[in-house]
């Protein structure tokens, strides 16, 4: 089950289908490894710069807003693999700097918030590059255009 939360209603008022974009790149970052109707549990945040800057503060030191944090869960019976959090203004200032749709942006760092649960990573260069190739592969399954073909921000 993929739950959403919009909880800073700059999101739908930018985006008034967030949620369901939303819901949409998790599942297909989901579907692109377990491939059955009943996939792992993923909650997905879409929250304000503050809250960002608290979690980023509170679980990595840096008391900054950040555009995507992922949270892995504990092994648990429910079978949730964690939580995804993203930052509207930090989100927004990102798609308009790099020229692509908020829409485009926010599916492209959900679908990079759940590789990071699925055990993903991009601390070199060899992990960056097959990350960056899944959520091709994820992305283009959306309709979304290569996040990589222009200029990036930080992924978080």
């Amino acid at each position: 089950m993929i739950d959403v939360e919009v909880a800073d209603p700059a999101w739908t008022a930018a985006l008034p289908d967030a949620e369901i974009l939303a819901r949409a790149a998790a599942a297909a970052a989901l579907d692109e490894f377990f491939g059955f109707d009943e996939d792992p549990g993923v909650a997905v945040l879409l929250a304000d710069d503050a809250a960002l800057a608290e979690l980023n503060g509170r679980f990595r030191g840096k008391p900054q807003p950040t555009n995507v944090l992922s949270f892995p869960a504990a092994p648990n019976p429910e079978d949730h693999l964690g939580d995804v959090a993203l930052a509207c203004g930090v989100c927004t200032r990102e798609a308009r700097e790099q020229g692509k749709p908020l829409a485009a942006h926010l599916q492209h760092l959900v679908a990079h918030g759940v590789l990071h649960l699925l055990g993903y990573d991009h601390m070199d260069d060899a992990e960056a590059e097959r990350m960056e190739g899944l959520e091709r592969v994820i992305l283009a399954g959306l309709g979304v255009a290569d996040p990589y073909a222009a200029e990036q921000g930080d992924h978080g």
